[in-house]
Parts: C-alpha cells; structure tokens; sequence
C-alpha cells in the first residue's frame, strides 16, 4: 500500500500561482480547514476557486479573499461574505455565479468523463449568455461544461491509512463529486485509521481518488 500521508507544508507548497482549486463543504462544514488556513499564509496568488460559496469574511477559504489570492470564483452564493461582493463589484476578481445543481452536476460530468450536461435552468436569463442551446424532442436546454481542477481540497471525517473516505451528515456536500474531478486530491482527516475500520459500504470517496492525507492536528 502507497503512503499518502503529507505534511502541512508540503500540501501547500504543491499550490503554485495561478493554480485551481475545488474546496468541498457548505458554509465551511466540510471544508479542509487547516489546508485552506495554511495556503493563505503562503502568498500564492491569482487562484481560481470553485466552491458552493464564498463562506463569510474572514472564515475559511474567505481568507484568502482578505488576502487578495484569488483571480476567479466559480460559485453559487456569495451573499455571507461582502469581501467577495465588493471585489466583484471593483472588477478585481472574476465572478461566475453557477446555479447550485448545475455547479454539481458539471463537476460530476468531469469525474464522469462526459462531455457536459443538458439543463433547462437558465434559460432564457443571463446564465444561458454564450452557451449552446440543444434541442431535445422539442424541447430546449443548456449545455453546460465539465468542470474540473488542478486540486480538491476535501475534508473527510474519518479516513483509511489507504485513502477511504467516510463523511458524516452534511459534511458530504460536494466532497465525493469535487474528489473525481481534480487532478490531485488531497483529503484533510478528522480521523485516521486502519484500513478495514470503514465498512466499505460506508466509503463515500474511494481510495483510488484519494491522492494525499493530511490528518489535521
């Protein structure tokens, strides 16, 4: 079995410049606390974000928002924290706003390897402005684009020595989803153990997507 164990520092230090980064979690629960903590005290800018939510000010990936890291948000809402509305508003970060299934559903279709998802939401208002309408039947829809990253950041609550991944109640928002469409994963673990202790039936995110574990302190 390959060691996915990694430090703090070298989990940070991966994120270069420029680099995306999917953050799982609604509001903060879920989301890779210490990991995010830690990368706004690196100074890499010119991040791009996709997330659920901007958080509040001052919480969570939010701090990276205060530190002015971030070039692009990819979310749904952002109305908890007025950092990420004023830096809209001042034209300082870029800002697309996704409704909330279809933010699910174009990262699903990245991890899914599908060349997008057909959806009437959004028709006919801003979110459909350059997009490709399909007709089905007679009927139209968006077609929305996978969407992917250079990493997820995803907070498991208990976490095999092999990289399993069991979430507890809401903390599953878009962590298993975000954990099929990056291209490095790395889980932050409330808890460690031995691999066999997740009933497999229990397992929400496999180990085969699970590229490095950080077990927070």
């Amino acid at each position: 079995m390959m060691k996915k164990n990694i430090s703090l520092h070298d989990a940070v230090a991966m994120v270069k410049d420029g680099s995306s980064i999917m953050v799982g979690g609604f509001l903060g629960t879920g989301s890779a606390k210490q990991l995010i903590d830690a990368l706004a005290e690196t100074g890499v800018k010119d991040l791009t974000i996709i997330c659920n939510d901007t958080v509040f000010t001052g919480q969570g990936w939010g701090k990276l928002l205060d530190n002015h890291q971030v070039k692009k948000v990819i979310a749904t809402y952002i109305g908890g924290n007025s950092v990420s509305i004023d830096q809209m508003n001042s034209g300082e970060i870029e800002m697309e706003l996704v409704p909330q299934g279809t933010l699910a559903e174009r990262i699903r279709a990245k991890g899914a390897g599908l060349g997008g998802v057909l959806t009437p939401t959004g028709l006919h208002t801003v979110i459909e402005k350059g997009k490709q309408i399909v007709n089905v039947d007679g009927k139209d829809y968006l077609l929305e684009k996978p969407l992917g990253a250079d990493f997820a950041f995803i907070g498991g609550s208990v976490v095999d020595e092999s990289g399993n991944v069991c979430y507890k109640g809401t903390t599953q928002n878009f962590n298993p989803t975000m954990a099929q469409a990056a291209d490095i994963v790395i889980v932050e673990a409330e808890k460690l153990v031995p691999v066999g202790a997740i009933a497999p039936e229990a397992v929400h995110t496999p180990a085969l997507f699970v590229n490095y574990i950080y077990v927070k302190k």
